[in-house]
Order: structure tokens, then C-alpha cells, then sequence
């Protein structure tokens, strides 16, 4: 039985899948800060290329891949879908189960060099020398390091400080593609002084890295801030996942449009997105019947528990207000492993998916997140990151209820976990928290 299926480079999508003008019902816009009065796109100029504000609020329903980024993309892509038979067999199941596997060709280890490169391109293009950015779990942090090398820019990182501590391996990958990596709360900025004032303990989150990122190129000139999820051109770059996993799945299952089930993980919603959106266009355009599955942490559960409505993306109050669902800016998560879904709120675009039933959120602790990945590993062979565990671990759930049936459902399996190995070594230890 054949279990991959692969694209040829000259495969590689030549447009980006834009959901916003497919939406089912419109996405609330963004307000200021200043006057909660709807945003004007040259305010963000400060932080963002125009090329990339235009993609933010672009109602075309494809947008083209430049050749330059495509051949960057080429060097790391397509990625495979693979048929996880041996997690079939040990769960005694007759559900088809594959995965789009991320991990397997990135130089870091995960999907977010999509975005990464083509931010990076963008910003040069338009005479950027440096970029800011935030990273949970280092994943992002490494993959625009990564492209920043590529495009001969600076990068510095604010890395919040329950990753910095727990994962000095991704810190190492960053410096040595020529980043600078700070923890965060830092002492750089006036505003990680003041949190460290008051707790020097402080475990910082994605909000307050934020919040330093954007300080820190506001203040520096020729510099950008670039951000790895929740934002329509971040979770645009990223469609080419799912793209490629049309193609491939009609490979697998030639009887089939797309799979039963689609999932992925969630922190702000780009690897989830990735792969989901061009199937939930197909759903949303002409009845396509699938699940959309978003899998979260109980750690930072915005989708199950938050609230809908306009909040900041950081914790500093700076950004503009993004109508979402949300546990609060000033949300701190626990420290868990999985540090890219330690994020208070979700992608806008997504949201109104949630609201509108066509993506259906479900929560894992820590703990069962660890043991899908342990079953994953041990049948697939492939350590997965602590992030996409979760997506496993709503996979297994599925698989388990559909035992007798013939569904087929496709993860996005994001990242490996070979940098998340300290995490491994608590849960084997029963030290996890």
C-alpha cells in the first residue's frame, strides 16, 4: 500500500488561497487604538511593507506567489502527505488517517518558514534593513531568522522567557542564522522593566513579546516588526499547505474531493489555517461536507472558553483592536511545553469561522496531548512538536469514534520535536506539570 505522496517543485502552488472574500459574513475591521474608530491602512505602515497591508485587506480570492519567493520555497517544498498506517493498526481503526507533514524539509523544523520568507522578501523589497519579531516555542523566532539571512536583513527576537529557559536549543538555531535573541520580559525595553520591576520571576507570554517587538522597531529605523500567526497575510502564506494537500489527497483518495476531518493546532492560527482554509473554501463555495477541527490547549483555551469580541494583540495595548475570540490581553498562560499555542487570542478570520459553525474547537491538557504524541511516535516514528500533539491528540479521538467507519481525516502535522526534548523528558519522568 502505497503511504506517500509526493508533488514535483514544478507542483508548487503559483497563488496563495485568500479566504476574507469567502468569508460567511464579513470580517469586522480593525480599530484604532487612538480612537476605536476603524483603522486606516497607512497607519500601519510604521510596523508593516505596503505590499503586505495590501494583503491584509485584499477581497481577491487569489493572490500570486512572487517567482522569487517561490524559488526560495522551492529549496524546502512541497511537503509530503503521508498515510499514518501503524497509527491505524495500533488503534484498531477503519478510519484513513494522513498527515501533511511540515517538519520533514524545513531548515527549522516547522511550517512557519512559509510566511517567514515571503515577510522577509516583502520587507526588502521595500528598503527594510531590519526586522522585529516575537516567538513562543522558537519556531517562528528561527524561521524568520532563517529568512532574514537569506534577504542579508538583521533580526532580533524577543523570545518569551518560559521558552527562552526551556528551550536554549532554538536560541542557538537563531544565533547561528545571525539573530539577536532576548528574553522577554527583557531590560531593552521601558516596558519588560517595569514587568521584571514587579516580578523578576516574570514567565512572559506572546502578548508581552509583542509589545517589545513592536517598541523595538518603532524606535529603529529601516526596521519592520513581522509577525509568525493571527494576521489575513500571515495565514495567507500559508495556504500553500493546504494547496498542495488538495493535490495530494485527490493522489491518495482519488474517489474523494478531500478528507472527512480536517485538523491542526492552534495558537494564533496559521498552521491550522495553513492547511484548512483551501478545503473550508471549498466547503463555503460549493458544499464540500468536511469537519474543520481546531485542537488548543486547556493552558490557553480562547476558542472554548474566550470571548468574542475587540481586544489588543499584545499586552501593552498597543496594537489595533481585533474583533476575536479572546481570554484578554493580559492574559499569562502557564508555562507549557507547547509555547506556540501559549497565545490569548485567535486570527480574526478564523474567528468568524468558529462563530459561524464552520470550524469546531476542541481542548487538550498538556498531559494527553503528550500521550498522543508518545502513541504517534512509537507507530509513526516521528517525534512530533509539542504543538501539533494536540492536533494528534484530536485525531486519536476521532479515529477512536469512527472505528467502524470508513472516514478519512488529514492533520497538519506542523513541526518535530526534536528541540522540545526536555519537554519528552518530564512526561517520561512524570514530572510534567
Amino acid at each position: 500500500m502505497r503511504k506517500r505522496f509526493e508533488l514535483d517543485e514544478n507542483e508548487l502552488p503559483k497563488k496563495w488561497c485568500n479566504i476574507l472574500p469567502e468569508l460567511p459574513k464579513p470580517l469586522p475591521p480593525p480599530l484604532s487604538p487612538a480612537t476605536n474608530e476603524p483603522l486606516n491602512p497607512k497607519d500601519l505602515e510604521a510596523l508593516f511593507p505596503k505590499e503586505l497591508i495590501n494583503q491584509e485587506i485584499s477581497k481577491e480570492p487569489d493572490i500570486a506567489i512572487p517567482n522569487e519567493i517561490r524559488e526560495k520555497l522551492q529549496r524546502i517544498r512541497p511537503s509530503p502527505l503521508i498515510r499514518a498506517q501503524s497509527l491505524e493498526e495500533f488503534l484498531k481503526t477503519k478510519v484513513r488517517i494522513y498527515y501533511k507533514y511540515e517538519g520533514e524539509r524545513s531548515p527549522t523544523g516547522s511550517h512557519k518558514v512559509n510566511t517567514a520568507i515571503a515577510q522577509a522578501f516583502y520587507n526588502t523589497k521595500e528598503g527594510t534593513r531590519s526586522l522585529t519579531t516575537e516567538t513562543g516555542a522558537g519556531q517562528w523566532g528561527s524561521a524568520l531568522a532563517y529568512a532574514s539571512h537569506l534577504f542579508d536583513l538583521n533580526c532580533k527576537v524577543m523570545m518569551v522567557k518560559a521558552s527562552y529557559d526551556q528551550k536554549p536549543h532554538r536560541r542557538t538555531i537563531m544565533e547561528l542564522y545571525g539573530a539577536e535573541v532576548h528574553p522577554s520580559p527583557s531590560l531593552i525595553t521601558d516596558f519588560g522593566k517595569q514587568l521584571l520591576k514587579l516580578d523578576p520571576q516574570h514567565p512572559g507570554s506572546l502578548g508581552i513579546a509583542i509589545s517589545e517587538a513592536i517598541l523595538l522597531a518603532l524606535k529603529e529605523e529601516q526596521t519592520k516588526y513581522s509577525l509568525g500567526s493571527v494576521l489575513n497575510h500571515v495565514l495567507l502564506h500559508q495556504t500553500i499547505i493546504g494547496l498542495e494537500a488538495i493535490k495530494q489527497f485527490q493522489m491518495a483518495e482519488s474517489q474523494k474531493f478531500g478528507p472527512d476531518f480536517v485538523v491542526g493546532c492552534v495558537g494564533g492560527g496559521s498552521n491550522f489555517a495553513g492547511l484548512a482554509y483551501p478545503f473550508i473554501r471549498e466547503k463555503i463555495r460549493n458544499g464540500y461536507e468536511m469537519q474543520a477541527i481546531a485542537a488548543e490547549s486547556t493552558a490557553a483555551s480562547k476558542m472554548s472558553d474566550g470571548d468574542y469580541r475587540y481586544d489588543f494583540g499584545d499586552t501593552a495595548n498597543m496594537t489595533p483592536l481585533l474583533k476575536m475570540h479572546t481570554l484578554g490581553s493580559d492574559y499569562i498562560p502557564p508555562p507549557i511545553h507547547a509555547g506556540g499555542l501559549r497565545y490569548h487570542g485567535v486570527a480574526p478570520s478564523l474567528s468568524v469561522l468558529i462563530d459561524t459553525g464552520f470550524v469546531t474547537p476542541l481542548k487538550f491538557e498538556q498531559q494527553k496531548a503528550f500521550e498522543a504524541a508518545e502513541i504517534f511516535a512509537k507507530s509513526e516514528g516521528i517525534i512530533p512538536a509539542p504543538e501539533s500533539s494536540h492536533a494528534i491528540a484530536a485525531v486519536i479521538d476521532i479515529a477512536k469514534e469512527y472505528r467502524n467507519d470508513e472516514q478519512t481525516v488529514l492533520f497538519n502535522l506542523s513541526g518535530h520535536g526534536l528541540l522540545d526534548l526536555l519537554g519528552y523528558q518530564k512526561y517520561i519522568a512524570r514530572e510534567l506539570e
